[in-house]
């Protein structure tokens, strides 16, 4: 093209100012936290309270009126209790280290030896005198002698009734309320406390089991669905003096027996029992009361715990990842209810349903997010990026930035309102970003940086020439042409010393541009469209 007359080049106005060829990286996903106070519902007697109560001088039946107001200790006449040990057993073994009984259902009383007898549905058993087993009438009571019966390893007080359902055995210690108590209350509380904080223990226990009390085959489960019971081996003098102590004693309101739920710790205040139960009716003894020793425990506080928003999605069965969520909060600091924001829809859940759903010590927690979002493409040298973050539970937010190459450092607090953020910052090469609160940080977000890269056309018709930003000095420049659809390379340079470059091309008609690759912390920088006419 020597000798042509010189050619005119324009840039494309549609044409934006330098991205980087690459997919712009998917926006993280907002990240959750949870601090809370307390383990347990919280509703009524709490044990690390009673424990500092007590440690403070007060007695158990102060104790007992500060957590159940309202209520008035009697004397229940209820003398036994029948406790499931097994539902479903295919066989058992029972024994006794001397001599016992067993009365079957016809009411007949049968001698047996101490040791150890396999019993399975059909209830056939070799009583003293017998040269093999015999199936009795049941259901069989298994009677202690000069010592307990035993079922497998472990010893009971009272005796053991075995009702057969044709293929499986049903397993009940039928026991003294004072003997259940022994090897309750030192299976719900440390058997090392203080004499009135298991005295108030015992109180509510024995309350509490008779106002939980089944109908049909036996009125207690032996684990937490009434309260753990574990027979002999759980039993302490401590504990055993504390249930002596109370003998009998239950806490009534209106002259019936009350409700006396207990737990560990408060956070230092106990819960109404319609804050954590939805639905429930409120209850005079059952309300939020203070509880200054809950700082005894070890999970006064406890926390904090971080969860993906998609874990949480799965778990509570949102429709997609969470992004947001609104929370109805009692006074007591129970969570009542979670609004959890999904991607494609809401779900409203009870506290209790969290709890459960993430493994929470208590209903009384706060959750926190922190989601921040980019531009979502490379932006050029010298130009400013704006980041947007949504935060909830959180009282001030910092925002951490990390060059390429470099280290975190806090770069300055932002302003919250209405659970928004936003900056505005001007990176000078890629650098990650995230927003930091009370020890949280949201997912990182990468601002690319491109160089901004210039090219015009030289007048001699057969080069082109331009300038990147920052200096890139060896930085690799391909001059490119589109042809059908797709930008060919038709040349090929480097950045010089002064941050500027040439190269010859064939300059014929047509849309050009720079594509300069400067690594080192940048991304692709590209320039604008360049147009040459004839």
């Amino acid at each position: 093209m020597t000798g042509a007359p010189a050619q005119h080049a324009s840039h494309s106005t549609a044409a934006k100012r330098a991205h980087a060829v690459m997919r712009p990286r998917s926006q993280p996903l907002p990240v959750v936290f949870v601090t809370g106070h307390g383990w347990g519902h919280g509703v009524g007697l709490a044990q690390y309270g009673a424990y500092g109560y007590a440690l403070h001088g007060w007695g158990f039946d102060r104790i007992v009126d500060h957590y159940f107001p309202g209520t008035t200790l009697d004397q229940t006449q209820r003398h036994s209790v029948r406790v499931l040990l097994l539902p479903n057993a295919r066989r058992v073994v029972v024994s006794s280290g001397s001599d016992f009984s067993v009365r079957d259902g016809a009411g007949k009383r049968h001698d047996m030896t101490a040791g150890s007898y396999t019993v399975g549905p059909d209830l056939k058993v070799r009583v003293a005198g017998a040269q093999r087993p015999r199936a009795l009438p049941g259901p069989l009571f298994f009677l202690p002698g000069a010592e307990p019966v035993s079922l497998g390893r472990r010893a009971y007080r009272g005796s053991l009734r075995l009702k057969s359902s044709r293929r499986r055995l049903q397993v009940v210690n039928v026991v003294g309320l004072e003997p259940y108590l022994w090897g309750v209350v030192p299976s719900e509380m440390p058997k090392r406390w203080p004499a009135e904080a298991l005295a108030a223990q015992a109180v509510a226990a024995r309350s509490y089991a008779l106002a939980h009390l089944h109908r049909g085959d036996f009125d207690l489960y032996s684990d937490t669905r009434s309260q753990v019971y574990g027979g002999i081996a759980a039993e302490a003098p401590s504990t055993t003096s504390a249930v002596n102590e109370t003998a009998g004693q239950v806490a009534l309101y209106d002259s019936e027996v009350a409700d006396t739920f207990f737990f560990s710790s408060s956070g230092g205040r106990t819960a109404n029992v319609q804050d954590v139960w939805a639905g429930s009716d409120p209850v005079p003894y059952l309300v939020s009361v203070q509880d200054p020793y809950d700082t005894l425990s070890p999970y006064h506080n406890w926390g904090p715990l971080r969860f993906g928003s998609s874990m949480i999605a799965k778990r509570l069965r949102v429709p997609g990842q969470v992004v947001d969520f609104r929370a109805d909060v009692a006074s007591s600091g129970r969570v009542r209810t979670i609004t959890l924001v999904g991607r494609n829809g809401e779900r409203t859940v009870t506290g209790s349903a969290v709890r459960a759903a993430l493994g929470l010590r208590s209903t009384w927690f706060r959750l926190g997010l922190l989601s921040l979002v980019g531009p979502g493409s490379p932006v050029v040298y010298g130009s400013p990026a704006r980041l947007t973050g949504t935060t909830r539970g959180v009282r001030s937010v910092t925002l951490e930035a990390k060059a390429y190459g470099a280290a975190w450092k806090a770069v300055g607090r932002l302003r919250v309102v209405n659970g928004a953020v936003a900056a505005r910052v001007r990176p000078r090469l890629t650098t990650d970003y995230r927003l930091q609160s009370g020890g949280f940080r949201s997912g990182v977000v990468r601002v690319a940086v491109a160089p901004l890269v210039r090219l015009s056309a030289g007048q001699d018709g057969v080069s082109v020439s331009g300038t990147a930003r920052p200096l890139l000095p060896g930085a690799s420049v391909e001059v490119q042409r589109l042809e059908s659809g797709a930008w060919q390379t038709v040349g090929t340079t480097a950045i010089d010393a002064n941050g500027a470059f040439a190269v010859q091309v064939d300059l014929r008609p047509g849309s050009y541009r720079a594509r300069v690759v400067a690594g080192r912390g940048f991304a692709v920088g590209i320039s604008e469209t360049m147009v040459v006419t004839q």
